[in-house]
C-alpha cells in the first residue's frame, strides 16, 4: 500500500511546509493533473487548519494584506501592478484611506488563493478630516459643530 503524500495538518511546521508547497505549485505556468490534484488537496487541508486555528479571524483585511505581502516579499508597487490599480490607490487602501472594491477583493483572493471572505470584512477607514490626529481612538470620529 502506498503512503499518502499529504496528511491532515497537525503542527505549525507542517502547516507552513504545506503553505510553501502550495505556493510553489500555484506559480507553475503549466500544471499536470497530479499537480492540480495536489493544489486542491493542499488547499482543503490548509483551509481546515485555518478554520480550526483562527489564523485570520481577528485581523482586518488590511492587516491580512500586509501580512501576505510581507510573507511573499511583495512591495506596494508589485501589488498595485498585480491588482491593475494605480500606486496611489493602493497606497490609499493600505493606509486605510480607501476601502477595498469588489474587484480588488476578487483579485486578492485569486492572487493569494484565499477565500474572498477574508478581504470582505468591515474595517474602519481614516477620515481625512482627522488624519492629523495620532490617537487611533479619535481618528475615525468627526467633531460636531453647532451653528452660531
Amino acid at each position: 500500500m502506498n503512503t499518502l503524500k499529504y496528511k491532515v495538518i497537525k503542527t505549525r511546521k507542517q502547516y507552513f511546509d504545506y503553505c510553501n508547497q502550495l505556493e510553489e505549485l500555484v506559480v507553475l505556468k503549466t500544471k499536470n493533473k497530479e499537480q492540480k490534484d495536489a493544489i486542491e488537496l493542499l488547499t482543503v487541508l490548509i483551509e481546515k487548519w485555518d478554520e480550526e486555528h483562527n489564523t485570520f479571524t481577528d485581523a482586518d483585511p488590511i492587516e491580512i494584506l500586509r501580512y501576505l505581502m510581507e510573507e511573499n516579499k511583495l512591495r506596494s508597487v508589485d501589488m498595485a501592478t498585480a491588482l491593475g490599480i494605480s500606486k496611489s490607490l493602493f497606497s490609499d487602501i493600505i493606509n486605510y484611506r480607501r476601502g477595498l472594491s469588489k474587484e480588488v477583493i476578487r483579485k486578492l483572493s485569486e492572487r493569494f488563493n484565499l477565500s474572498q471572505e477574508l478581504f470582505n470584512k468591515a474595517y474602519k477607514l481614516v477620515s481625512p478630516l482627522n488624519s492629523h490626529l495620532k490617537d487611533a481612538s479619535v481618528m475615525n470620529t468627526r467633531k460636531r459643530l453647532s451653528a452660531a
